[in-house]
Formats: C-alpha cells, sequence, structure tokens
C-alpha cells in the first residue's frame, strides 16, 4: 500500500496563477473596466470622474479623459462591435456620453450627452450583437433606417457583423423599478419596462391582453412595490424579438418582451437579498448572476416557454458579487467579489476552477476580451488587472488533437 501511494502521490492543486499585468494610475476606486471590440485597448471608469484608455500589448495608459463630474464620477464603461470605435460612459451626474477612440486616444470632448435624469447604482447595458431583423420585428427599428434585403441580412449575420439598426441602451428610469430604453444614436427613450400606461398604449394593452387599463396600472404598482430598484440587465438577441432580461432589489430576476413592455414574460427569485449583476452567454440560453446573499446561480432559459431554468447554485464562504461576465467562447464564466477575489467557472458543468487572489480591496466588475484571451478585473484599490487563464485553443491544436483521436 505503502509503495501503491509513493508511486502514485496525490494531486496537488496548482495554485492560482498571477495576473500578467497591472494597471495602475486611477487615484480612485476603479467601478467598471471593458475591452474594446477589435483593438488592443481596455478601457476603465473611477469614482473620481476619470475615463482612462490602456494599450492591453504595452499595458501603459494611452489617454484619459475627465468624462463626469469628481463628485459624480464614472460608475460604467461600454463598447461593442455596433458603437465601432465608439465608447459609452455612464456617471452618477445623470448622463450617459459618447466618446470617439482616436489614434491619440480618447476625444477631448464628448460626441454628444444624453441626459437620462436617473441617478441610481445601477450600471447601463448595450446591445452587443443583433441585426436589423430583430430591430425591425421588434418595434425598435429606426424611422429611417433602411430595410436590408433577407439576404444581407443573412450573410451579415454569418459573419458576425451585423450590426445594423439603432444601437439600445437599457439604464435605471426616473421610477427606481422601471428600466428605459434608449435609442444612442439618436439620444431619444425609446421605452420604458414596464411601459407607463398613457391613454393610447391603455388601449392598446385592452385590446391585446383584455385586461383593463386600471388593472395593468394596478399591477403595475404591485411590482414596483414588490421588487425595489432595478440593478442590471442583459440583453438577449434572438431573431423574432429583442429581449431584457432584469435583475431587482428584492433578488428577482425578470424577463421582458420589448414588444410587450406592459406586464414580464416571466419571473424567478433565485437569490435572498438583491440581485446585482447578470451576464447572459453568447447564444442566448442561459446565464449567470450574483448578489449581496452568499451565492451564485447558474440558469438556463427556456425561449418557448418564456421560462427560467435553474442548472446550478454555488455556495460562497463570504457573501457578495458585484459582477459577473461569461467568456465569449461560453466555456468560462467569473465573477468579482466583495471579499476581494475573482472565482472562476467552467460556464457548462459550474465547478469551480480558479480563485484570483491579488486585489485589496472589494472587486467591482470582470470582463473578458473579445477573443477570449484576457480576463480584466477592477477594484477599489484603483488598480485594474489582466489575468490569462485557459486561453482558447487554436484552429491548429483543434485540428492536432482531432488527428490523434483518429489514430487512436
Amino acid at each position: 500500500m505503502a509503495l501503491a501511494e509513493a508511486e502514485n502521490p496525490p494531486r496537488r492543486r496548482r495554485p492560482a496563477p498571477d495576473p500578467v499585468a497591472v494597471l495602475r494610475g486611477h487615484r480612485a476606486a476603479v467601478n467598471d473596466v471593458c475591452f474594446h471590440p477589435f483593438l488592443p485597448l481596455i478601457f476603465s471608469g473611477a469614482a473620481d470622474g476619470e475615463l482612462r484608455v490602456w494599450d492591453t500589448a504595452s499595458h501603459r495608459t494611452v489617454s484619459s479623459v475627465w468624462a463626469h463630474g469628481g463628485s459624480a464620477g464614472v460608475y460604467s464603461v461600454a463598447a461593442s462591435t455596433r458603437l465601432g470605435n465608439k465608447i459609452i460612459s455612464q456617471g452618477r451626474d445623470g448622463s450617459c456620453k459618447c466618446w470617439e477612440v482616436e489614434e491619440a486616444g480618447l476625444s477631448r470632448r464628448a460626441l454628444y450627452t444624453i441626459r437620462t435624469s436617473t441617478y441610481h447604482f445601477c450600471k447601463m447595458s448595450l446591445v452587443k450583437s443583433t441585426c436589423s431583423t430583430c430591430c425591425t420585428q421588434s418595434g425598435l427599428s429606426s424611422a429611417t433606417g433602411d430595410i436590408e434585403s433577407q439576404s444581407t441580412v443573412t450573410e451579415e449575420r454569418e459573419l458576425g457583423t451585423c450590426c445594423k439598426g439603432p444601437n439600445i441602451m437599457a439604464i435605471a428610469g426616473q421610477e427606481s423599478s422601471q428600466v428605459e430604453l434608449w435609442d444612442i444614436d439618436n439620444a431619444i427613450k425609446v421605452m420604458c419596462l414596464p411601459e407607463i400606461c398613457s391613454a393610447n398604449l391603455a388601449d392598446h394593452l385592452t385590446k391585446q391582453r383584455g385586461s383593463s387599463p386600471q388593472l395593468l396600472l394596478r399591477k403595475k404598482q404591485e411590482l414596483d412595490d414588490k421588487l425595489g430598484a432595478a440593478l442590471d440587465y442583459a440583453w438577449l438577441c434572438k431573431l423574432s424579438s429583442l429581449v431584457v432580461q432584469l435583475i431587482y432589489e428584492d433578488g428577482s430576476t425578470l424577463l421582458w418582451d420589448v414588444r410587450n413592455p406592459g406586464l414580464p414574460v416571466s419571473s424567478v427569485k433565485y437569490h435572498s437579498e438583491s440581485a446585482l449583476s447578470i451576464a447572459i452567454d453568447g447564444l442566448c440560453n442561459g446565464g449567470i448572476s450574483g448578489g449581496a446573499d452568499d451565492k451564485i446561480v447558474m440558469f438556463g432559459l427556456d425561449h418557448q416557454k418564456g421560462a427560467f431554468i435553474l442548472r446550478k447554485e454555488i455556495k460562497l464562504e463570504r457573501p457578495g458579487i458585484a459582477g459577473t461576465a461569461i467568456r465569449p467562447d461560453n466555456k468560462i464564466a467569473a465573477t468579482a467579489g466583495w471579499d476581494h477575489r475573482i472565482r472562476v467557472y467552467s460556464y457548462s458543468k459550474g465547478n469551480a476552477l480558479a480563485v484570483l487572489k491579488y486585489h485589496s480591496a472589494s472587486c467591482n466588475a470582470v470582463t473578458f476580451s473579445s477573443d477570449s484571451k484576457l480576463l480584466a478585473s477592477c477594484s477599489a484599490d484603483t488598480t485594474v488587472a489582466l489575468w490569462e487563464l485557459y486561453p482558447p485553443k487554436t484552429d491548429s491544436q483543434v485540428g492536432l488533437k482531432t488527428r490523434d483521436e483518429i489514430s487512436q
């Protein structure tokens, strides 16, 4: 027995890796971070109002601007292929600003500013990938936008470059439980979720659902009282509609179809305290959420039934998840914790892969690069850390493995 144990010693868990780079330069807590969709750049926003651009190759600052007032700070930053060489910053001053990415860095002045008049602690969310078919059928298409032919839409969808139609942003509304959808290209508010019942809308909803306007208003008020403030959102883009998934102060997760904005399609309550962050996978088949309680939830989505499917609940030793992200290849998920830890999981199986221990204060957000090679985390310790974890296999590696399996 002793010999067998000597020949087969117990496997030791490999220590968690260190970050490949730490980006220092901010003088206040870093609230959010995002990668440029196709350039080697990363953007970070801090509580003192500074928006900074970093080069992911040299790990140096490219440029910075004071995007929002110091007392307000930058609460969220977002980029997408639909925006191209532009990014959006959200401040606690009730505004969202669009900035152009130039050769020398960010434009010195914002291209335009959207005055939302909302001051909640809730980060915005952009439609990251959609197509003109989705926007047209969902009723969110621009009145001046050209309608593409079906063949063109199909080709663009196959190439992954279908970026027509309006850029839609979700942001907390003036009513704490409402979420507003904005056309950010034209700085126009499109709708609210739940929709406020005007006379025309009430007539439309009455004909569509057979409910009286008074009943719908009462249901909306009950929904407001129950849920509290909306705290995060994620977009699901299907060929039939645009769907928004929202999480709320009471721990609930609601699914909304923008074609029927009066009431949610379905709802679940996975968290016992405020749900703080949600991420949806690239196929829109499920996601991961975290909150102020001591658990992380992985769930699936049945789009035909409009239902949630609980896949796994992960119990935490310490409560508090401020940010969640799923890698673009849908293989890895990561969370940012109040306990200064970044946790990495297999998205398909839900098992833990690593606990990253670099930051010395609460972690506020995590995000993956579009090529799935880098993970970025930001913290109240004023730093941004870059990590290389389980890099995706290249086409040559996949081909080599396939040939080896065939030969065996």
